[in-house]
């Protein structure tokens, strides 16, 4: 039995529980040989009692513990103590992927697809060393505060997948492969499955197959079709989805072969998600029922002919007489249809006079030597453009298209005869990077544009430069050169020279920020006076700054997921009191401020409030008379009483004494009210009525009179 506090292995303390499981418990404890904090994972009482599977629990316990690997939680011993038999494992500060879904409600695809990638990583070390996970699934995926993507539970799924199908693993039976509900033989193929339904609920948010029951659910993985996950979030691309169906395949010969062909889908997703690359097998085309037509018939009926033909020619070949009476048992290989004899007459021919001709026939060898000529031909055809093609002498086709998809095209469109203004723009629209040279023509108006390096309707990629001839009407002024100048310098020297200058931006690690990387028209050409010249100013490296978001108001986790995102990382966590209520038990202080821009894993510090701080006040003076009511008089009877804003009543008393002495001292809140009620007593009155002219007494009247009075009261 675990306790907290007990040293498991006469190393690990359990500080503890962390997390729990089906088949075992999870402990966080420390290492006190090495000085560092562990996760534990101990198994249960019911299974540790079971012998076989215990053995094959520390088997496969010792072989994960021989996986290194960014995306594996990875295991640093196995062990056995007084019955309890647990497992150490490296410690993740994060969520579980599961828990990660449902505070998105789905993922966005890119994301998905990063975390896909990472967890298929983690799953390939482990397959490369003959480890099967068995139980991939969302709650098995954990993703630390730094965003780095891990997997868990290796080696012990395998275990209970041996012993126990209907009680464990079917608890994962939302992931299961359609060979493991069935109860069958399961491999690595098994794994890529379960990640495929695991990709289906991260982008829709949503298991593929629900039911009430385990086996309602395990009968849909076997005989149900998988629904597209399109139809739940259609702007899902093509390629992720069809990556999502072929990993979900029933079939595992029709799943992807391996984890590194999965991995290489992936990342092409993240390049080209709208491509239909994916390689998806047709069980449609692979295994129909297909009509035999006449001309079907009549093609097999002669190959079967000629096959007997050659049988029988070969059979009568004195040096092939031996070769075949050794393997007549085995199966003649099928001549393709590219190698059909046109001349049908010699064939029918050949069946007409075979029951008649029992020797050698000499136009039989004929044919048979050219087929075997050809043959040798095409094999050394074959042979010779598959080594040209290694050594890039042919690079055609699929060379091209492979090209055409690392980098975007444009078309270049037709400048020459535009004003040279016009033509940039059109140039800049494109992605095209335009350049300016200029020639003195007087045939064409001063600007127009000559000609250009690259012809109409050419394929050119993106930002490619284009330089333009313009037309000047006469020797123009010497463009200064101004590369590497600061920005400034290099604008106010272009002025100076009597031009326009244009300044675009780029990142360029090898310019420092602030500086011209380049310059159209180039240094010691003529341009016309008041004509533009474009220079391009570095912004130094590509900027790696992210922004911060603004966390106040979120619980820890949600900062923490909301950090990752943001390519942050959490730095020290602490709780403080604070005094808005309104903030308990959420972050209320970030170490840098929203909106500000930091470098990429910048380590961003929290503090999360456990609520006001237990504050408390002390009222100690004097209460006065409630003159506020001027019909007060001294010597009136007064009850008096102090209430706190929280409704703790500190004095009621009756009194016609002022001042009231009071000290009251722990008061939670900051202030407070005195109210005083009192009665005045109005006296007879004898007045004349005006209307009847009558002379009028009044009785004596009591009258209840209430003064309220706010008061703050003094931090202790």
């Amino acid at each position: 039995m675990i306790k907290i506090g007990m040293m498991i292995g006469d190393r690990y303390e359990i500080l503890e529980k962390i997390g729990t499981g089906g088949m075992s418990d999870v402990y966080k404890a420390k290492d006190h040989k090495l000085n560092r904090f562990v996760a534990v994972k101990v198994l249960k009482q019911e299974f540790g009692e079971n012998a076989n599977f215990v053995s094959k629990f520390r088997v496969e316990a010792q072989a994960a513990a021989g996986l290194m690997h960014p995306n594996i939680v990875n295991v640093y011993d196995v062990g056995e103590e007084d019955g309890i038999h647990y497992i150490v494992m490296e410690l993740v500060e994060g969520i579980t992927l599961k828990k990660y879904i449902e505070k998105k409600a789905r993922i966005s695809v890119k994301e998905a697809v990063s975390i896909a990638i990472q967890v298929s990583m983690g799953i390939e070390a482990a397959h490369n060393n003959h480890i099967i996970h068995r139980d991939i699934k969302p709650q098995n995926i954990i993703i630390s505060k730094e965003g780095k993507v891990k997997v868990t539970d290796f080696g012990i799924a395998k275990a209970a997948t041996s012993n126990t199908i209907t009680s464990n693993v079917m608890g994962s039976v939302h992931y299961t492969s359609p060979e493991q509900a069935r109860g069958g033989y399961s491999d690595e193929k098994s794994d890529i499955y379960s990640l495929g339904i695991t990709m289906f609920e991260m982008l829709t948010g949503r298991v593929p197959f629900n039911g009430e029951t385990t086996v309602a659910i395990a009968i849909k993985h076997i005989q149900e079709e998988l629904p597209l996950p399109t139809d739940f979030v259609p702007e899902i691309p093509v390629s992720v989805e069809q990556i999502v169906c072929k990993c979900c395949q029933k079939s595992p010969d029709r799943r992807y072969q391996s984890m590194a062909e999965l991995i290489a889908d992936l990342k092409q997703s993240l390049i080209t998600p709208d491509d239909d690359f994916v390689k998806l097998a047709d069980p449609d085309e692979e295994a129909s029922t297909r009509m035999i037509t006449d001309r079907d018939m009549a093609q097999i009926k002669r190959q079967s002919d000629r096959r007997d033909s050659m049988d029988e020619a070969m059979r009568l070949r004195p040096d092939n007489r031996r070769y075949y009476e050794e393997d007549e048992d085995e199966d003649d290989e099928e001549i393709d249809d590219d190698e059909e004899i046109e001349d049908e007459e010699y064939w029918e021919d050949d069946e007409e006079d075979e029951d008649e001709e029992d020797d050698y026939d000499p136009k039989m060898e004929r044919i048979t030597t050219i087929l075997a000529v050809v043959a040798a031909l095409l094999i050394g055809c074959i042979a010779i453009f598959f080594v040209g093609r290694a050594f890039g002498i042919f690079s055609f086709g699929a060379d091209r298209e492979e090209t055409e998809e690392q980098t975007e095209q444009v078309q270049m469109i037709r400048v020459v005869g535009l004003n040279v203004e016009d033509a940039k723009r059109a140039l800049l629209d494109l992605g095209l990077t335009p350049e300016i040279q200029y020639e003195v023509n007087e045939d064409y108006a001063e600007g127009t544009v000559l000609k250009a390096n690259a012809g109409d309707g050419a394929m050119l990629d993106k930002d490619t430069v284009v330089v333009l001839t313009v037309a000047q009407a006469q020797e123009g002024v010497p463009v200064p050169d101004v590369t590497g100048q600061a920005r400034d310098e290099a604008v106010a020297a272009l002025e100076e020279a009597g031009f326009v200058v244009n300044v675009t931006e780029s990142y360029d690690a090898a310019v420092e920020d602030g500086c011209v990387i380049s310059q159209s028209p180039e240094a010691e050409t003529t341009a016309p006076e008041g004509s533009s010249v474009t220079i391009r100013v570095s912004q130094g490296a590509e900027d790696d700054k992210v922004r911060v978001p603004n966390l106040v108001g979120m619980d820890e986790t949600d900062a923490t997921i909301n950090l990752v995102e943001s390519g942050l990382s959490v730095g020290t966590v602490t709780r403080e009191a604070n005094e808005d209520a309104s903030l308990t038990e959420k972050v209320f202080y970030q170490s840098y401020s929203e909106g500000s821009f930091v470098e990429k894993g910048t380590a961003v510090d929290l503090k999360v409030s456990t609520g006001p701080a237990d504050v408390t006040y002390r009222y100690a003076e004097g209460i006065t008379a409630p003159t506020e009511d001027p019909d007060y008089q001294n010597g009136m009877q007064v009850q008096v009483t102090v209430t706190a804003a929280d409704g703790t009543q500190l004095l009621s008393t009756q009194t016609a004494s002022f001042p009231i002495a009071v000290n009251y001292t722990g008061i939670k809140s900051p202030s407070g009210t005195v109210t005083f009620r009192f009665t005045v007593q109005k006296e007879a009155t004898t007045y004349t009525d005006t209307e009847t002219g009558e002379t009028v007494t009044t009785e004596p009247v009591a009258e209840d009179r209430t003064v309220t009075r706010e008061v703050n009261f003094v931090q202790e």
